[in-house]
């Protein structure tokens, strides 16, 4: 009875359910006074209230798991909030649910892509502040536009997050067979979804440089019900003037992340950027160039998102030192004047060749603004401009027409 005694008595200590055991036990101890005299009926009780009370205490520690489990959920849903700029299009709760599936992964790196990119380029320009805009798309999907212009630093900065799901149009499906893609549509219909992160920066001092990037994911399924799946992206600079210190931070910032996964990659992929920013028209480069990718699904799906989320990653530190050492300096009307010149040669790029540009203009239901948001505030064109030979806009346009090496 000591030992009854002694169970009895913890149990008052014990959580709910323990004690209801305990309970129980004294229940079974004291229901007759047979049971009570006999030692079987001792033993029996014993038995019967330690087993409660085992079942009692599991089901009390599953419960506090439980609740510990949840209140770690919500804070780390607390934390997301404080990361992204809106609330994602498909949902934070959905996100976490299906958070071990790619496509989960992909648009929570795109959020947290976004929020890093304006929380950077805010603390630079602290007198303006970000437009927050989220939209929705009838066909399928939806995104968030933050803009900033008319800003002390910039000009106009957008960065972009966009999910959108549904039918692919016979125009884009046309545009991507025409890269090699071979797409087996069911009574010509074609499901997709496609997800990406997109800014470009344009700053007001003609010395800090423009700045563009993109990552994105593209699930497609065929007639037979087989998915095709591919990554794209990329990071270039646009400057107004050459500064070769900052060329070389920019690249060698992208070849470190590009370097982490295969030391192949940058020297492909920054070629593959000087040829795509190639305005064929003018004979020159948008810019000096990056890295570039499209339609890369090898040599695994979670390899190659852990590459496009090195690559996002590298985004703030290649670019926000070269804002912070240039937004200040001093320019002349004749320089911000070339720089409006070669916004003009950028417009002409995004507008003729960019095939995301493209794409969002044919896909039926897409936000025409969120699109144009990369083409700057004002730009211009000049008939028959010709810099000076040896000047310092001589010297962009040799590098534009003839891209350099800019880290070995």
């Amino acid at each position: 009875m000591a030992v009854a005694a002694q169970l009895l008595r913890g149990a008052a200590r014990s959580p709910p359910a323990l004690a209801l055991a305990a309970a129980a036990g004294r229940r079974a101890l004291g229901s007759t006074p047979a049971a009570a005299a006999g030692r079987g009926g001792r033993r029996a009780a014993l038995a019967a209230a330690g087993a409660l009370g085992g079942l009692g205490l599991g089901l009390w520690r599953r419960q506090q798991a439980a609740m510990a489990a949840s209140e770690e959920d919500e804070k780390e849903e607390e934390e997301l909030r404080r990361r992204f700029m809106a609330p994602p299009v498909s949902g934070l709760r959905e996100l976490r649910r299906r958070r071990r599936e790619l496509r989960s992964r992909m648009e929570l790196l795109i959020m947290e892509t976004q929020g890093e990119v304006c929380r950077a380029l805010a603390a630079l320009d602290p007198g303006a502040a970000f437009t927050v805009d989220t939209w929705e798309r009838k066909e399928g999907g939806g995104g968030i536009s933050c803009v900033l212009q008319d800003g002390e630093v910039f000009e106009k900065a957008g960065v972009n997050v966009s999910v959108v799901f549904g039918l692919l149009s016979e125009e884009a499906a046309r545009q991507m067979r025409s890269r090699g893609k071979s797409l087996k549509a069911k009574d010509g219909k074609l499901p997709f979804c496609a997800m990406g992160v997109s800014s470009v920066i344009h700053p007001k001092n003609p010395h800090v440089p423009t700045m563009h990037f993109n990552y994105r994911y593209f699930e497609i399924e065929e007639a037979d019900g087989t998915k095709q799946w591919w990554f794209g992206g990329g990071t270039d600079l646009t400057p107004t003037y050459l500064n070769e210190e900052d060329a070389v931070h920019f690249h060698k910032t992208l070849k470190e992340a590009c370097d982490k996964h295969d030391l192949k990659l940058y020297p492909k992929y920054k070629k593959w950027c000087d040829d795509y920013f190639y305005i064929k028209h003018r004979g020159e480069r948008r810019g000096i160039g990056g890295i570039f990718f499209d339609d890369v699904d090898s040599p695994s799906k979670e390899e190659v998102f852990q590459f496009v989320k090195s690559c996002a990653k590298a985004v703030v530190p290649c670019y926000i030192p070269i804002v912070k050492r240039h937004c200040h300096d001093s320019f002349t009307p004749e320089e911000k004047l070339w720089q409006q010149l070669r916004r003009g040669r950028y417009v002409e790029f995004n507008l003729v060749y960019d095939r995301g540009t493209k794409f969002g203009l044919l896909t039926p239901g897409s936000r025409i603004e969120s699109i144009l948001m990369s083409l700057p505030l004002t730009a211009r064109w000049e008939y028959m401009h010709t810099p000076p030979e040896s000047s310092r806009e001589a010297e962009i346009l040799e590098v534009l027409r003839n891209p350099k090496d800019w880290v070995h």
